[in-house]
């Protein structure tokens, strides 16, 4: 089968099982990572159809919306992929990029790398910060109903995984908590490049914001 068939069977079969999705985890969230994932990827020496096709898959069933279930992406991914009868050796890769690609993935420590997990990460993590990230944080925080700021809240800068995973704090705690470490966190020259002008918004949002609070 052609890259170019493979990659349209997985944006159709995506943006089916995602519809009606929380807004910040919807099939936009998942085109833009694909295309920020090309962008990357047009700069490193890398696999693209494995790069295209874990940015396709990497939220197909994000465990927060599945009690918790770390594995439920990787076998929807691979159920998929084994109907489009790809290559074991691309099926695992995918699997293992979903696996790893999350914010908390990283408390377990680096026990899978590569370039196309790096690449696909960093386009992921492009859509955590900025104007874009900043919308994201706030729709996924009024669909779990927390609160948008509580000074009485301070944000917990040490948290474990299973904190992380079970935080109910204000929205604007996730700034602290997550965003603002993504910039450092960046794996590639193409990613650290176009994280820098999104933190410094980032930044400039966070003054103005506490600017009308007080």
């Amino acid at each position: 089968m052609e890259h170019a068939v493979i990659i349209e069977k997985t944006r159709n079969f995506v943006r089916e099982t995602l519809e009606g999705a929380e807004g910040g985890h919807d099939w936009w969230h998942i085109h833009r990572v694909w295309v920020n994932a090309r962008r990357i990827a047009d700069t490193e020496n890398a696999d693209l159809l494995v790069v295209e096709l874990a940015a396709l898959l990497h939220d197909i069933a994000d465990s927060k919306f599945h009690g918790g279930d770390e594995e439920i992406g990787p076998a929807t991914a691979g159920r998929f992929l084994h109907e489009l009868r790809l290559d074991e050796a691309i099926i695992i890769h995918v699997q293992q990029i979903i696996r790893h690609i999350s914010f908390k993935a990283g408390f377990d420590g680096p026990d899978f790398r590569s370039k196309e997990l790096e690449i696909v990460q960093d386009a992921d993590r492009l859509d955590a910060i900025g104007a874009i990230g900043i919308a994201r944080a706030f729709s996924y925080g009024g669909f779990k109903g927390r609160e948008i700021y509580n000074p009485e809240m301070i944000p917990n800068l040490n948290m474990t995984k299973e904190e992380y995973k079970n935080s109910a704090g204000p929205s604007i705690n996730h700034f602290y908590e997550k965003l603002l470490l993504l910039k450092d966190k960046m794996n590639t020259v193409t990613g650290k490049e176009l994280a820098e002008q999104r933190h410094r918004f980032m930044e400039i949002y966070l003054q103005q914001f506490y600017s009308e609070c007080n």
